[in-house]
């Protein structure tokens, strides 16, 4: 059987950019897959539920999520079966749990020297407290109130660290997170005004539709308007 491995990203997606508000965690990401430099899909989701109110995002290429996600059900499957045939064992897979289970995986991948070319954000609840965890294709892991994968962690971070606060209602979370995006469209050429939400809380696990982001200000703003007025000038254009 021949050996299969990824050398290399070739169907990607890019940042994932998530919180912890005041009762749980948003995450956001873009639907766009970029096979090079070419926008391959507009439409493709990079967030998964998994088990009960855990939430799975990722970076990089698509084709290894796949296979994470496929390697995660299958655990979560298998944490389920063992609990419903024990009358005293009622496990589940926590994001925590999930979180360990992946550091492992890509640890394991990168030894090797196949790794898995992704950045994962694990997002839940561990004993009634918000979880906000990411892993690197390295298998290096950090714990964070606020995480932001690819050129997220660039041009997203600076703003969520000014910005954010520990009572952040749900709708300051969703309107900084969704601030956060409109900048990583306008800087990020393989980045989508077409995004998607999702969030977690002690009593549910949602993940929005996908949705266009106004953004029709970022290019009517002063600034914008004077670099193209300089276009009929000589203003050095």
């Amino acid at each position: 059987m021949a050996n299969k491995h990824t050398t290399r990203p070739i169907t990607t997606g890019t940042s994932v950019v998530g919180l912890v508000y005041d009762g749980g965690v948003l995450l956001a990401a873009d639907t766009l897959l970029s096979y090079g430099s070419m926008a391959k899909s507009f439409n493709t989701p990079r967030m998964v539920s998994i088990a009960d109110r855990v939430l799975l995002g990722a970076s990089g290429e698509y084709s290894d999520f796949q296979e994470i996600v496929s390697r995660v059900e299958a655990l979560a499957l298998a944490e389920t079966t063992q609990s419903m045939e024990s009358v005293y064992d009622e496990r589940t897979l926590s994001a925590k749990s999930l979180w360990n289970y992946l550091r492992a995986v890509m640890y394991q991948k990168r030894s090797k020297m196949n790794p898995f070319w992704n950045d994962l954000v694990v997002a839940g609840f561990e004993n009634d407290a918000p979880f906000l965890g990411v892993i690197d294709k390295l298998g290096t892991t950090l714990q964070e109130n606020l995480v932001a994968t690819g050129f997220g962690g660039y041009l997203a971070m600076p703003l969520l660290r000014e910005k954010w606060r520990p009572d952040l209602s749900e709708g300051e979370a969703r309107a900084l997170l969704e601030d956060c995006m409109k900048v990583l469209f306008y800087r990020d050429c393989r980045a989508s005004a077409r995004i998607q939400l999702a969030k977690v809380t002690k009593d549910t696990c949602i993940i929005s539709e996908p949705y266009e982001l106004d953004h029709s200000n970022g290019w009517n703003a002063p600034s914008m308007q004077r670099a193209v007025g300089d276009l009929d000038g000589d203003g050095g254009w």
